[in-house]
């Protein structure tokens, strides 16, 4: 395997000192005479040279790389968060580094080992797991973090989170104002902030308006699968489906889930909006892209990533920067995939 060229093969072929190289190389405002300096940058892009930027950090205790660990990369609403935090760091000249924990905590905890020994200094985190004791140790040793989506219970952490609770609430009201009263929530596994909250906020609609509940969760499993929300809200939906005859609207968790229970209404025959109303949660753009376009809560993805990495860049420039924690709110999205009971009969 061949080795990768250091600034000692290039000061051999330059006839130069390695320091000479390294100040040619780093831009340093060392005086080298023009005609080795354009030497030694030729001989660079001849030979390929890729600068060590890991040593570099090493030696400077600097770095322009910052993380950012979410659960899962197929869903858009993270890829809006993370398009979000890469337009910031770029206007800085910071590096994103981009995890995938695949909902899985241990995943999370390896990724967040990885960060602190390639020597990240910041990170965005969207976490799942319930143990906190590295992010701690982390923190403690110098690391700065921002929590978003997903509320960590840290005092020395600045969190960016949703009103998860009011956008549940807000879903269930709007489609019990529209004359549903058989309404049934479908939910991934209630292990995370996000979760619990937009379920209770369903929930309080449902008490107020004396109605009966009606939940199905998924259980827990392994995500590897680039569909594998999309295929819950199939599964959810046939579940609900075959149970509830009398349902007249379905509320998802997140409109991946949505997107399924809409693909399995279609595959029974039954048509949305006319005989089964369907709301989403996250109002990610492909929701306007489908058929019917989904009715959804907006929670504004995008903005958290450009907040999160704003936030993230001031902590890491002042380190004695006070800890924010903010919470976003979200708001309705009116589309064509909820109507009022019946309204196609």
């Amino acid at each position: 395997m061949k080795k990768p060229v250091t600034i000692h093969d290039i000061a051999r072929l330059a006839d130069a000192s390695s320091a000479t190289v390294s100040r040619v190389l780093s831009n340093s405002g060392y005086p080298v005479s023009t005609a080795m300096r354009e030497k030694i940058i030729r001989i660079a892009k001849e030979v390929n040279y890729i600068p060590n930027l890991l040593g570099k950090q090493l030696k400077t205790n600097t770095s322009m790389t910052i993380g950012v660990i979410i659960p899962s990369i197929s869903n858009p609403f993270y890829s809006a968060i993370i398009l979000g935090v890469e337009e910031i760091a770029r206007e800085h000249n910071y590096h994103v580094i981009v995890c995938n924990s695949l909902h899985n905590p241990e995943f999370e905890l390896g990724y967040l080992q990885t960060m602190a020994e390639k020597q990240v200094k910041g990170i965005i985190l969207s976490s799942i797991s319930r143990d906190t004791t590295l992010l701690q140790g982390l923190l403690q040793n110098g690391m700065q973090a921002i929590a978003i989506d997903q509320r960590i219970e840290e005092e020395n952490l600045s969190q960016i989170e949703f009103d998860y609770a009011k956008g549940g609430y807000i879903a269930a009201s709007h489609l019990i104002e529209q004359g549903h009263t058989r309404i049934g929530y479908v939910t991934s596994e209630l292990d995370r902030h996000s979760r619990t909250q937009v379920h209770e906020g369903y929930l309080k609609a449902m008490a107020e308006a004396g109605l009966q509940p009606i939940v199905e969760i998924t259980g827990a499993g392994t995500v590897f699968s680039t569909s594998y929300e999309f295929d819950c809200g199939k599964q959810l939906a046939a579940r609900l489906m075959d149970k509830h005859h009398d349902l007249t609207a379905i509320f998802a968790c997140n409109d991946v889930i949505a997107f399924g229970v809409i693909h399995e209404l279609s595959a029974r025959g039954i048509r949305v909006p006319e005989e089964m109303s369907v709301m989403g949660f996250d109002g990610i753009e492909f929701g306007q892209m489908i058929h019917p376009p989904l009715t959804t809560i907006k929670q504004p993805d995008y903005e958290m990533g450009v907040l999160a990495c704003k936030l993230l860049l001031d902590k890491l420039q002042d380190k004695e920067r006070s800890h924010l924690s903010m919470k976003l709110q979200p708001r309705l999205v009116e589309r064509a995939s909820v109507t009022t009971p019946n309204a196609g009969s």
